[in-house]
């Protein structure tokens, strides 16, 4: 974490490089930061400073958590406004930023909510300490393992390694560390420091790839133990369950695993967060359950309770879940296990793709089409999946499923490789490769417009071969072709650039908005890119400008690639033409408001109905808390939160506060180009 004054106005940036953010916060007077011990705050920080200060204005709507230095809370300021503090021993925790931040200090104090910001007055001048966290997490080590499915069982058994705590509150995603990785080798092997937590929770399996893999986001989160067994079950203390539901065994481990999750969002609410949490009061009004007890009983007895609950009262007030991954149980496929379970995703066994069902493309187009002179349609490496109760889809597998984010291994592991810490620029560059298709180079101005986040965006015209290579060989977060794609590369003005004759490429993240552009798509990934949007069949210009425009501005707005196409593509007639390949989860900066979230709104009677829907991100994972700009409750922030009826006025002032995308009357709008008198 690194801290500087601001030179544009008075006040103090933090910039986490790592993550590529950054965070503002401003005083009256010029301050000179002086380092302090990380040690003086109650919760853990990576660095901190201190000021001489009268009042803290932060640039955001923050709902702040004020916490006296001995761990109490005092008061949960979801709406404050001219909140009043008597003297003492404070820490504010901002919620909603893009890194844990803190200020702590001793006196009187004063919180003032604007119409943007939230200002702390201090009594008189009082020295500030200003202390940040890295949201960011790396694995502890590796476990080697043989093909030997037994040793894939121990490997898994320890991913509970990586869990902060086996409190309730591990279900927040900052208490949840990285699984240990898995490399595959002549024998097992496993470093010191990696061992198990003690949970009493044990998966009994028959010792198959397909029952392993699909429990291992289960049994990290469980921190359980696998063995070896004839019939799946679990076993939690004296509890015992079948994992052979009347739905299969996946769909029943998955069932599991949301179960056990939501009961622990809403039992945390008993322990060092006690706000008042939606879910919960909605839980409570349909069963009776004793959350004081079940936050206080250890893991297994809170797993045998959370299963004993009639969950299908609540099932439609529990969360929505984010992800389900499809991995084909291969051998190899086995060092993908860490990270599917840190993503906490639903997990499926189908086995390799056999039969073919698409559709093919029209015969004819209305509209200029992208390389529509060089295009073939092989229906050998495309298929169509069984549909998923999430938003979002990966495959791990051979073969590119229809709509579906195909992962790969080497993209995974690039989750843990970070830009260079020494720069914390966002960098984009924009390629139009064709003249025909101008329209969609202003496309530039939708990236960078951001507050927090410093930009470098640049357009490039007509690059040669050799000179589009030299731009994929240098470090940027992100590349935006638009051109043309056929058999044999790239098309430039002098020839072709196959992205195979590339010895490595250093653009973290791409979209190919070019026809038929998945096997140059599927070459970046293999040479060093993270993840990217590419397409599977001819695409019309017109189209393709669209996507193209929505996809820039919603991965500004800070949701993950695949969510952003998938928001994108909901403008198309068919939406099967463009998917993610590579790792989906990448985000090139941070929202604004932590979670990126989507504001569905139709009209009624009395004004409108308005369902914001909010995104997990690797960042603010499955669990997050978030508060809604126009209610004062709290919510786990992972898919539709709930609708509210909101006045002409209340609607305009909400389009206001923050910039993000909304779909109303079928078409995809954005905040800031938005009113009620447009609707």
């Amino acid at each position: 974490m690194e801290f500087e004054t601001l030179t544009r106005r008075t006040g103090l940036e933090i910039s986490d490089p790592i993550e590529n953010t950054r965070f503002e916060l401003y005083v009256p007077e010029p301050i000179t930061p002086v380092q302090t011990r990380t040690g003086r705050f109650y919760f853990p920080v990576d660095a901190a400073v201190g000021f001489e200060t009268a009042s803290v204005e932060i640039p955001k709507l923050v709902s702040p958590l004020v916490w006296t230095q001995s761990g109490e809370l005092v008061a949960d300021s979801t709406r404050i406004d001219g909140n009043e503090f008597p003297t003492g021993d404070y820490l504010l925790e901002l919620n909603s930023t893009s890194m844990k931040l803190y200020l702590a200090f001793e006196g009187g104090f004063r919180l003032e909510r604007g119409e943007t910001a939230v200002t702390v007055h201090c009594e008189g001048t009082t020295r500030v300490r200003v202390g940040a966290r890295s949201l960011h997490e790396h694995p502890a080590g590796t476990i080697t393992v043989t093909d030997d499915v037994r040793d894939v069982m121990r490997a898994v058994s320890l991913f509970g390694s990586a869990l902060k705590t086996l409190s309730p509150e591990r279900s927040f995603p900052t208490l949840r560390g990285h699984p240990p990785l898995i490399e595959r080798g002549e024998t097992f092997s496993v470093p010191a420091e990696i061992e198990p937590p003690e949970t009493d929770v044990t998966l009994v399996l028959p010792p198959e790839r397909t029952r392993v893999y699909a429990a291992s986001s289960l049994a990290y989160y469980l921190g359980a133990e696998i063995v070896a067994g004839d019939e799946p079950r679990l076993v939690a203390g004296d509890f015992e369950q079948s994992l052979d539901g009347a739905d299969g065994y996946e769909a029943t481990v998955n069932s599991i695993l949301r179960r056990t999750f939501f009961f622990d969002c809403l039992a945390r609410t008993e322990g060092f967060y006690d706000v008042e949490l939606y879910e919960r009061k909605r839980v409570e009004s349909r069963m009776d359950v004793d959350f004081e007890s079940l936050y206080d009983a250890p893991l297994a007895e809170r797993v045998e309770k959370a299963l004993s609950l009639p969950f299908e009262r609540v099932e439609s007030v529990a969360m929505d879940w984010n992800l389900t991954t499809d991995i084909v149980p291969t051998k190899a496929n086995v060092e993908a296990l860490p990270f599917v379970a840190y993503d906490l995703s639903f997990c499926r066994t189908p086995s390799n793709p056999t039969e073919r069902s698409v559709t093919e493309p029209p015969k004819a187009f209305d509209d200029f089409a992208r390389s529509a002179s060089d295009w073939r349609w092989d229906d050998d490496d495309f298929f169509q999946v069984a549909s998923v109760p999430t938003a979002e889809h990966a495959w791990i597998g051979n073969g590119y499923p229809l709509g579906v984010n195909k992962l790969t291994l080497e993209s995974l592991y690039r989750r843990l490789d970070r830009p260079d810490p020494d720069d914390s620029t966002l960098t984009v560059h924009v390629v139009c490769n064709d003249e025909t298709m101008e329209d969609e180079k202003d496309v530039a101005e939708r990236y960078g417009v951001r507050d927090f986040v410093e930009s470098n965006v640049s357009v490039h015209h007509q690059l040669t071969g050799d000179e589009l290579a030299e731009l994929l060989s240098l470090p940027s977060d992100f590349v935006h072709f638009i051109g043309h794609v056929d058999s044999d590369g790239f098309r430039c003005p002098d020839g072709h650039l196959d992205a195979e004759s590339l010895s490595s490429v250093e653009a973290n993240a791409f979209l190919l908005n070019a026809c038929r552009s998945y096997e140059q798509g599927a070459a970046l990934i293999e040479k060093g890119s993270q993840g990217g949007v590419v397409t599977m069949s001819p695409v019309l210009n017109s189209a393709a400008t669209r996507v193209g425009k929505a996809l820039a501005r919603l991965l500004n707005a800070g949701f993950p690639l695949r969510v952003a196409l998938e928001i994108a593509r909901t403008q198309l007639v068919d939406k099967h033409r463009y998917l993610v390949v590579g790792d989906g989860a990448l985000t090139l900066c941070q929202s604004e408001s932590g979670q990126p979230i989507r504001l569905d709104v139709e009209p009624n009677e009395d004004g409108y109905v308005v369902t914001p829907v909010a995104y997990p991100t690797q960042t603010y994972g499955l669990g997050t808390v978030l508060s809604p700009m126009f209610d004062e409750q709290r919510y786990i922030g992972s898919g539709t939160v709930r609708a509210f009826e909101l006045s002409a006025d209340e609607l305009d002032a909400a389009l206001d506060a923050e910039v993000m995308p909304v779909e109303a009357n079928g078409r995809l709008h954005w905040s800031d180009e938005l009113s009620t008198s447009d609707l």
